[in-house]
């Protein structure tokens, strides 16, 4: 199967309001419409995961994340250009986006993708998708496809097939939080 054919299958179950199992720049991720609230709720659902414990969104380009926050800050850009390992930025003051996505403090985790796949897929879709691990939550993330549990898989709308035989081994993104005083705290090294 074609990386197009797998972008057009993730798009319409995207629009359906369904879940895909997909990879991204890190480990293999259960996906929605970041914009869809009912979405939103069958990924908790599948996870079995506190609705309190928010998820990330992923944006294919610096230029969208004021679309989904109201604070820009040049020196996450300017940190994030630096460094290697995909990092996830937590940014205050979320907009535009399905409220059971948010922390409890309106914040959102965003990552800018440099995945081929997932820069492809969010450009296609038009809109950031959700990217939460895939496993069941208290379980660690699964670092290759085959290691991702079979309730997962089944319980998705639509599971990607590109890179599932990649036996590159994946660890989940940096997490880090700009403080009011201008520093960086590394929540997740």
């Amino acid at each position: 199967m074609l990386i197009d054919d797998d972008i057009d299958a993730c798009i319409m179950t995207l629009k359906k309001g369904g879940l895909i199992l997909y990879p991204t720049d890190t480990v293999w991720g259960i996906g929605c419409d970041a914009q869809n609230e009912e979405a939103v709720s069958k990924i908790y659902a599948l996870k079995n995961r506190n609705e309190q414990k928010s998820m990330i969104i992923l944006v294919a380009e610096e230029s969208e994340i004021l679309n989904y926050s109201s604070r820009e800050n040049h020196i996450i850009f300017d940190y994030i250009k630096g460094v290697e390992k995909p990092t996830t930025v937590i940014y205050e003051d979320a907009k535009n986006l399905a409220k059971n996505l948010l922390a409890p403090d309106g914040s959102v985790g965003i990552r800018i993708v440099k995945d081929k796949f997932c820069k492809q897929l969010i450009k296609s879709f038009g809109k950031p998708i959700v990217s939460t691990s895939s496993n069941v939550s208290g379980y660690p993330p699964p670092t290759l496809f085959s290691d991702v549990d079979i309730k997962i898989k089944d319980g998705v709308d639509y599971v990607v097939r590109y890179r599932q035989d990649d036996s590159t081994i994946a660890l989940p993104s940096t997490v880090i939080r700009l403080l009011s005083n201008g520093s960086i705290s590394i929540l997740r090294p």
